[in-house]
């Protein structure tokens, strides 16, 4: 396991100085916008917070910081706060690859696909979709987390911006219940698929469902993609913890420990794996975390858009 200072120092630096985890360029990852044909104002804002956009990115780097837990190179993880930002900005420009990204983009364009089917007016500004900071919160340092909240509430607040449609739990948690509790700016959120609103017929297909965290246990959403799947006449197959039971795929560890969240998904990925059907998951870390240990596993958004042609 890492040193979860050193590893909260380096995000924190990161997030402070680039409004970025990782501290790479938001215009190098959030580029899914282009070609979607997505007015850049109006009176409800898609919000992402460029989590799906860090997968392919959070896909690389763990792979790196796996190959160094608990080795003597990983007790110098924190000298990466010393890096000039402008070298890690041009680093991420070719660090992911092409087919890793277009899939992340293919996750965010089925939700405007989604929104669109169901009538619903939202507009995309990626000039103020920033990181939630999530992750500082996760792991702690409330401090931080608290200074780059008011920073993004001010950012959104400033331009007008008062209804939100998010598309992950974690940043839906943090607009939704950390925002209003830290920084005092309350804003209307609701998840992209609390608004599907359009007729469709299958009849034939079962899934399983993975609950994240957030959505299961904290927001208790789980109830909602599973009356779309019946109203679309497909079978949802439920593990034993599901729900407000849920169990978590590991992955608010996985900067500190690899090999903890390896442990962790292993018993999440086996217990899916005892209903036999394709699973489907509504977060983007989940998502990554199953596909690493070889799921059938897609995005809730992209299975259902297939129901909006």
């Amino acid at each position: 396991m890492y040193n979860p200072r050193h590893i909260i120092d380096v995000l924190s630096d990161n997030i402070r100085k680039t409004r970025n985890p990782f501290g790479a360029g938001n215009k190098t990852m959030n580029k899914w916008w282009k070609g979607a044909d997505l007015p850049t104002q109006g009176d409800t804002m898609l919000y992402t917070g460029l989590m799906y956009q860090l997968m392919p990115y959070i896909k690389k780097t763990t792979h790196q910081i796996e190959q160094f837990e608990d080795s003597k190179m990983g007790d110098y993880v924190w000298l990466q706060k010393y890096v000039p930002k402008l070298l890690v900005k041009l680093a991420f420009v070719f660090m992911a690859g092409k087919k890793d990204k277009e899939a992340s983009n293919n996750i965010l364009k089925a939700m405007v696909k989604l929104l669109n089917k169901s009538d619903v007016n939202v507009f995309y500004n990626p000039k103020l979709d920033f990181y939630s900071g999530i992750l500082l919160y996760d792991l702690g340092d409330n401090e931080g987390f608290i200074e780059h909240a008011k920073f993004v509430a001010e950012k959104l607040k400033s331009n007008g911006i008062n209804k939100i449609i998010t598309v992950d739990p974690h940043t839906t948690y943090a607009l939704k219940v950390l925002y209003p509790k830290y920084t005092g700016t309350r804003f209307d959120v609701k998840t992209y698929f609390e608004l599907i609103d359009f007729e469709a017929r299958d009849g034939d297909s079962r899934v399983t469902l993975h609950d994240p965290c957030f959505y299961g246990r904290y927001l208790e959403l789980s109830d909602v993609p599973r009356k779309i799947l019946d109203r679309f006449g497909i079978e949802h197959v439920d593990v034993r913890n599901s729900g407000k039971f849920t169990h978590c795929c590991g992955g608010p560890a996985e900067s500190v420990s690899p090999a903890l969240t390896k442990e962790i998904l292993t018993k999440r990925y086996a217990a899916l794996q005892e209903t036999g059907k394709p699973i489907l998951a509504m977060c983007p870390v989940c998502l990554g975390n199953l596909q690493k240990i070889g799921a059938d596993v897609e995005d809730l958004s992209v299975f259902l858009a297939r129901y909006a042609d």
